[in-house]
């Protein structure tokens, strides 16, 4: 359901555009637009939603920290406190680990059928989908992505990975293995133990279904810290996990920040696995803590810098738009957003001309009015960082076609921007910017756009505009990424495996794949004496 709705999303951008959209030229319209959006995010709309959880669930219990601290969670539409959240910290995380070892260890989760696994699984997407305008309401006043998008698509693709993943639960098994000689050989595979999982603050439920749903599938024991930035989406799915039958200490979710709540979880002795989305250099630390603890079992889906390639045969206004949806969709704030636009020479004035006239068309607002598809950058750190990047754009020489500043005196909202005349080697080109920030390349032949494109420390996704199945098919394999979109971006299915080479991470999260990070292949070995056959 989710992933039809994503595609109708881009259907509706494709009919949107006309004639008259290109027709803008200069800098004065735009600005001129600019001037409009800027008064239109001064006034904000009062969300449909209280806040009702803010403490830490440990052990099937909402809790205070033990060190009674708390952080404000703060509103990225005008920087104002949405409500203090209880700051776990090393002790808070010692709990945690101690109930999911315990429920690990003692508990029935384990113990259960897979079937009755799965059936409360399913129960849980069942109350999702009763609670989704609730749970979305919360995600877009704690992250600032547009309600619609939240109400539509995020929260119906939680539903969907959890029903995915229930089920699986019953269909996970070993193999019998002929020996060479008279044994009885089969594989167990056996849930891992107990689980460490830090989710991001740009998708915190989705990153949530991802890490929880095989987890949970294959019978293991959970720690999950959310991000600093983003805590009360995940408490209210916690409170309905429980209301589905989760036994308690099953899922137990940690508030706080990276540097103690974090560092804990991949530090510590009693976790077995810990899985990681986010940057890379903290990529780096976890498994650093991860190999110098217990040497536990490490996934990481970091950052990416993804080449989107238009290539000489494309309908220019159905790549205009699909290139901006890959980059702009969710404030840009995507690891594996169409970052780095190769565009080929034939078709590069008119591309650029186009994506500059549908970046002044881009509608910022109030996340939560109807129509915005763009709000607010999750909080000041990374509007500033956006900001910062903007002008070395500008400072290294590439053509500034569109936005390039703040919109609006309140809040973190960024102008749509759009850079021309990019050259591989600016910052704009090679960082990873996480933000409404269009850079647009120029290409002359496969060969030249393939080494530039692989030319990259990361290598998350890819996107290919193209009619010619000959070319599509010579880019899919020679992109060193973990996803590539053909004439297409962002197809997140469930079943979809996601992860990516080099250095945007280790091991995969979706789909079958993601299972193997969550369990342990246990082989048996039984000597048979005088067997009917071998």
């Amino acid at each position: 359901m989710a992933s039809r709705r994503v595609s109708s999303l881009l259907s509706r951008s494709f009919m949107s555009s006309s004639p008259s959209l290109f027709s803008l030229r200069g800098m004065n319209r735009g600005a001129q637009r600019y001037s409009n959006l800027a008064a239109a995010v001064e006034n904000t709309i009062t969300p449909p939603v209280k806040v009702e959880h803010t403490q830490l669930l440990i052990g099937g219990r909402f809790v205070d920290a033990v060190s009674g601290k708390t952080f404000p969670t703060l509103d990225p539409r005008n920087g104002e406190v949405i409500a203090q959240v209880a700051e776990g910290d090393a002790e808070d995380v010692n709990r945690a680990v101690a109930a999911a070892r315990k429920a690990f260890d003692e508990g029935p989760w384990p113990r259960m059928t897979a079937y009755e696994r799965s059936k409360i699984l399913f129960r849980f997407a069942d109350l999702i989908e009763k609670h989704n305008d609730e749970i979305a309401a919360l995600e877009t006043w704690d992250n600032g992505k547009p309600y619609e998008q939240s109400v539509q698509i995020e929260v119906p693709m939680l539903a969907r990975v959890f029903r995915y993943y229930a089920g699986w639960a019953d269909k996970i098994h070993g193999m019998t293995i002929p020996g060479d000689g008279p044994h009885h050989v089969q594989t167990l595979h056996e849930p891992i133990g107990v689980a460490g999982q830090i989710i991001p603050w740009n998708f915190p439920l989705l990153m949530l279904s991802w890490k929880l749903g095989p987890a949970l599938a294959c019978g293991n024991t959970i720690v999950l810290k959310t991000a600093e930035q983003t805590p009360l989406s995940a408490l209210l799915v916690g409170k309905l996990l429980h209301e589905a039958g989760l036994p308690d200490g099953v899922v137990n979710i940690v508030s706080g920040f990276g540097a103690t709540a974090g560092a804990a979880i991949a530090s510590h002795m009693d976790v077995d696995k810990v899985a990681f989305t986010g940057s890379t250099d903290v990529g780096k630390i976890i498994l650093e803590l991860a190999s110098k603890s217990n040497l536990k079992a490490v996934t990481l889906e970091l950052g990416g810098k993804s080449p989107f390639i238009v290539c000489e045969d494309a309908d220019v206004d159905q790549a205009v738009e699909l290139a901006h949806f890959a980059l702009f969709f969710n404030q840009g704030q995507c690891c594996c957003a169409g970052s780095r636009t190769f565009v080929h020479e034939r078709v590069y004035d008119e591309f650029v001309e186009k994506a500059k006239a549908r970046a002044l068309k881009r509608n910022v607002g109030d996340p939560f009015k109807s129509g915005i598809e763009q709000g607010p950058q999750v909080d000041s750190e990374q509007f500033k960082k956006i900001l910062k990047y903007i002008k070395y754009g500008v400072d290294a020489g590439a053509t500034l076609q569109a936005g390039g500043d703040r919109l609006g005196s309140k809040g973190y909202y960024i102008q749509p921007t759009v850079f021309s005349d990019v050259k591989d080697d600016m910052l704009i080109a090679t960082d990873e910017i996480f933000g409404p920030v269009q850079t647009i390349l120029k290409f002359k032949d496969l060969d030249e756009v393939i080494a530039r494109a692989n030319n990259s420390r990361y290598g998350l996704a890819a996107g290919v505009f193209t009619q010619n199945l000959d070319t599509a098919h010579r880019l899919m394999r020679a992109l060193r990424v973990g996803t590539v979109w053909i004439n297409c971006f962002d197809v997140l299915d469930a079943s979809i495996p996601f992860g990516g080479y080099k250095m945007s991470g280790i091991g995969r999260e979706k789909g079958l794949y993601s299972l193997n990070n969550y369990l342990q292949v246990k082989a048996v070995v039984t000597s048979l004496k005088n067997p009917a056959w071998l």
